[in-house]
């Protein structure tokens, strides 16, 4: 079956991510647009249109009633996802690179880059309180003072935050404190994506140091390593079977010097428990910035530097792979 094509940005994908049903995908990139698409025919539902820089990251809640964004315009906007309309602006003093509704759908949490004079902060939000979304004053922040948030996920039970940082390093900061409950550094270089599995109780990591990892999301210990020949920019966990998709390839600055074929830009499936590779799919025209499975498993979505995003149809229990020519 032939991948559904979605053309809605102009520049590079930076994530999607689908909402809890699968019936949705939310894509953005380094362009200000937001899309919105039905995900079982490529329809685009609508925009969201306020943001006047790239959008670097996207989340929706439990019942998909608010959207979050945050972008490199120093803002983090919250809309109501049915009209598209504006609920909250949070602005903040650098990009906003990393957002995320805890399972309630009452608490956000954001992290801001390290940069123009500013560090790095995850702010938290109560969303019940509105005097917080008025005055910008979150009831919590955390300073990262060492090396800057590039991923964050809510770990189980919304109780912590996991974030990956810049020098490879992984923390567990608690949501009531800000303490950071643990450390570990697995990673040599920068990790560029974090997804959890579906019931929570692990998830894996995308890093440039060409591997991706496996952890426990209650220890951060480190269960199974996933290795490539390029940079990994993504990484998801199948959620009904013991498979891994990686995307990523060359870094971008050199795409154009070399072909399809030598920049690696397949998505890679590997086996969770083996961690062996076992098919490839070709597609995009430059490396795979994000990828995301369908919450049913029988299909997966990648967003590219090309500015494209692709949904993969596949049978993953026969391992029939559609191989494009």
């Amino acid at each position: 079956m032939k991948p559904i094509l979605l053309q809605g940005h102009e520049r590079s994908i930076t994530q999607i991510k689908y909402n809890r049903e699968g019936d949705l995908l939310f894509t953005v990139a380094k362009d200000p647009i937001v899309n919105v698409w039905y995900s079982v025919n490529g329809e685009r539902l609508g925009t969201y249109m306020g943001h006047t820089g790239a959008v670097w990251c996207v989340d929706a809640d439990w019942d998909t009633k608010h959207v979050l964004t945050g972008s490199a315009d120093n803002s983090c906007r919250l809309w109501d996802c049915e009209t598209g309309k504006q609920l909250a602006l949070l602005k903040t003093n650098s990009a906003v690179r990393t957002c995320g509704f805890d399972f309630g759908g009452n608490i956000i949490m954001f992290s801001t880059d390290k940069q123009m004079g500013y560090q790095c902060f995850v702010s938290f939000f109560d969303l019940r309180d509105p005097s917080q979304i008025d005055n910008n004053e979150p009831y919590m922040k955390i300073p990262c003072n060492d090396s800057k948030i590039t991923s964050a996920v809510w770990g189980p039970l919304g109780e912590c935050i996991i974030a990956g940082h810049e020098g490879g390093e992984l923390n567990q900061y608690s949501a009531k404190s800000g303490e950071v409950l643990v450390n570990v550094k697995e990673h040599s270089r920068q990790i560029n994506d974090i997804q959890l599995s579906r019931d929570m109780t692990m998830f894996v990591t995308a890093s440039k140091d060409n591997t991706a990892k496996l952890f426990d999301s209650t220890t951060l210990e480190h269960q199974k390593t996933f290795r490539t020949e390029r940079p990994v920019n993504s990484a998801a966990l199948s959620p009904n079977y013991d498979h891994v998709v990686l995307g990523g390839g060359q870094e971008a600055m050199d795409v154009t010097t070399t072909s399809t074929r030598i920049g690696k830009f397949e998505a890679r499936f590997f086996h969770l428990a083996f961690e062996e590779e076992f098919g490839r799919v070709k597609g995009h025209f430059g490396p795979i910035n994000s990828v995301a499975f369908h919450p049913d498993g029988k299909s997966y979505s990648s967003g590219g530097e090309d500015g494209y995003v692709r949904i993969h149809y596949f049978d993953p229990q026969y391992f029939e792979f559609e191989f494009e020519a």
